[in-house]
């Protein structure tokens, strides 16, 4: 399963940018959830109706924007720690689904990718 061309562990490259994929997604779902925490003090020291505010979102909608943008985030990060697991175990750049390789052009445009173009369509 390996080719002469296959990243490894030691590839200073793919690793790193795996994980600073990673380590960047964390930190940004941590200040979202600081935000989203921030959002839920501003509306309890204040004393707005922000549910029949016609000139604003309400809260809840900005903290429910965050929440979803916080979970998108997360999912990145679990998908590039996903990909440095297959970079450790000899998997990373092997399709999941049908074992091929992945293209490196699809590797250069998304690190984390798991499915060949083909199993991906």
């Amino acid at each position: 399963m390996t080719t002469p061309t296959e990243p490894t562990p030691q590839d200073p490259t793919t690793r790193a940018r795996l994980e600073t994929v990673r380590d960047e997604a964390l930190a940004l779902a941590a200040q979202l959830q600081r935000d989203m925490v921030a959002v839920s003090e501003a509306r309890d020291a204040s004393n707005v109706d922000d549910e029949h505010d016609p000139e604003g979102s309400t809260i809840a909608f900005e903290r429910s924007q965050l929440e979803a943008i916080r979970r998108s985030t997360l999912d990145r990060a679990a998908e590039a720690a996903n990909a440095l697991d297959r970079l450790f175990g000899g998997q990373y750049g092997f399709c999941l689904n049908c074992g091929r390789p992945i293209a490196a052009a699809r590797l250069e445009a998304r690190p984390m990718a798991a499915l060949c173009l083909d199993c991906a369509s």
